[in-house]
């Protein structure tokens, strides 16, 4: 997607996204002039045309339109924090165990590749973990794979270990901490005057690009785990209810962008 459909998609998250739920009755007229006097009209074309936003059917201005729900997720990350914080867990392990010889480095890289897009924290370098069941567990083996070189089972700790210990062994949260750390510091750096200047709406814009990039950083780093296997100084909870308090005042701000 173009980096100018990428900001389109974030900005409607703020303007219309103020509970992180679309709702068609928050359009504003100044923000889609805006849209329009900036080039938008393209991008809304081929962003419809991909099932990322959608017009009420009925509305006599055909600008307004939401973000669908495909997109919302796309703008932070693909993953929804709230609800995978909120998910159950079976408090069993996924453990993904294999054994690629020195030589074939390639194929260490791309499973190790694979099992990160999955989820999985590494426990040891040819020891990973996941809480959560696998849905295709055929699409993360390597068709080349058998039992013993690579194997996916399912387990629980027995002698004695915890599972805050595999928590904090299997991933960076020293360095998911610090990517939260510098997404919160941009989220208080929004500008508070109202941009009804070019210049104003402009640094508005950028903050708004800067602020999604740090936040699908930080995401995109964080296996965000069910609730209850958080661990201690975790900021992720911190940093998306700080998200939801300032979503209110940006979307204010938006609604003061410059029209034609």
């Amino acid at each position: 997607m173009s980096a100018k459909g990428e900001e389109f998609l974030t900005l409607m998250l703020w303007t219309y996204d103020l509970f992180a739920r679309p709702s068609f009755n928050r359009a504003g007229e100044s923000y889609e002039r805006w849209a329009y006097r900036n080039g938008f009209v393209k991008p809304v074309q081929r962003l419809e045309n991909r099932g990322l936003i959608e017009r009420k059917p009925g509305v006599s201005d055909a600008r307004v339109c939401r973000l669908t729900e495909s997109a919302r997720l796309r703008v932070i990350g693909g993953r929804d924090p709230s609800s995978q914080w909120s998910r159950a867990w079976d408090g069993t392990w996924r453990v993904a165990l294999f054994d690629v010889p020195v030589g074939d480095e390639g194929r260490r890289k791309k499973l190790r590749r694979y099992l990160r897009s999955y989820g999985f924290g590494c426990l040891q370098n040819s020891v990973w973990v996941s809480p959560d069941p696998l849905r295709d567990p055929a699409a993360v083996a390597d068709r080349n794979s058998n039992v013993t070189s690579f194997i996916l089972v399912e387990s629980r700790p027995c002698a004695g270990e915890t599972d805050a210990a595999i928590v904090n062994a299997a991933w960076d949260w020293a360095h998911i901490n610090q990517l939260y750390r510098k997404y919160l510091r941009i989220l208080d750096q929004f500008p508070k005057a109202e941009p009804r200047t070019d210049s104003a709406a402009k640094t508005l814009r950028a903050w708004a690009v800067e602020e999604r990039d740090a936040l699908l950083a930080a995401v995109t780093e964080d296996p965000l785990l069910p609730q209850r296997l958080l661990p201690e100084g975790y900021l992720g909870e911190n940093a998306w209810r700080s998200r939801v308090c300032v979503q209110p005042a940006i979307a204010n701000q938006l609604k003061c962008l410059p029209t034609a």
